[in-house]
């Protein structure tokens, strides 16, 4: 588990590595007890591969042959055992965007899909020593939920009708399975998802053109049906008026007829010209 540290100040190390060098310069010039100004030479520079910097949203991993002693994510100047093994890790807010990738949709369509994942480290020591690199791995899971996310639903419902979430249509639905699909595959390494969404959505190349006439013909199809319910429900407001203004009695036949001369005039093309056969109502 993460352990977090707070080493020891730089500034006070600092100091104490000057006076090692001020006492050996001084033994030095005084050639008096050469040895130990050599010793403390040595000493003062082991030492200074104890120092290190800490920036805001970074943090350090402190590894001494091979233990883990703790990761230290506080800013600041800091010195440790120059023996430890120190690696540094970013905590801030990165970005990335997935190149539109093909996949198969819930019913078999090749689709495009990109999308933009924005992420950070939260545990640097699942980072470090759960997974080999993290940030390959982000990229790695990342592009394996999309394609699992992508089989779960349809890219629309011209031929999954009974679909009430899409790909196209249900967008906060599908970002919000996509986030959390890419969240559970990246806790593993200790990374946290801040967001995830589609970008880019679209029908693969070879079926794009197919698709577009298909879309445009259930279009025509729905205005088409459209048109007939508007007119169906004409000539209901007809035949409601004319009986309930008594103007002339209809039977059965008659308003047959009545529908079939009206449904024409509504539903017939501009160029058109239906006549209401009048005289047939007569008879």
């Amino acid at each position: 588990m993460e352990k977090i540290t707070k080493p020891m100040s730089g500034y006070f190390m600092i100091l104490f590595v000057l006076g090692l060098i001020i006492f050996a310069v001084a033994l030095f010039i005084q050639q008096i007890m050469i040895v130990v100004g050599i010793l403390s030479v040595v000493t003062a520079l082991i030492c200074l591969g104890g120092f290190f910097i800490v920036e805001p949203n970074k943090s350090m991993v402190m590894l001494l042959f091979g233990n883990y002693k703790g990761s230290v994510k506080a800013n600041g100047f800091y010195w440790v055992n120059p023996f430890m093994t120190k690696k540094k890790i970013s905590l801030r807010v990165r970005n990335f965007e997935n190149k539109p990738v093909k996949v198969n949709d819930k019913i078999g369509n090749p689709v495009m899909i990109g999308t933009i994942v924005v992420w950070q480290v939260e545990d640097t020591f699942k980072a470090t020593f759960d997974v080999d690199d993290y940030e390959n791995f982000v990229h790695l899971q990342s592009d394996a939920a999309i394609r699992k996310m992508a089989g779960l639903y349809p890219y629309d419902n011209f031929e999954a009708e009974g679909a009430e979430i899409t790909l196209r249509s249900g967008v906060e639905e599908v970002n919000h399975s996509l986030e959390k699909e890419i969240s559970d595959r990246l806790y593993h390494a200790g990374i946290k998802v801040i967001e995830a969404r589609i970008s880019h959505l679209a029908y693969s190349s070879e079926i794009a053109s197919a698709m577009l006439q298909r879309q445009q013909a259930t279009a025509i199809v729905a205005a088409r049906h459209k048109i007939v319910e508007g007119a169906v429900g004409m000539v209901e407001m007809a035949l409601a008026d004319l009986k309930m203004k008594d103007i002339i009695e209809f039977d059965d036949e008659k308003k047959a007829v009545m529908v079939s001369n009206l449904m024409v005039v509504l539903c017939s093309d501009k160029s058109a010209t239906p006549v209401l056969n009048v005289g047939t109502l007569n008879q």
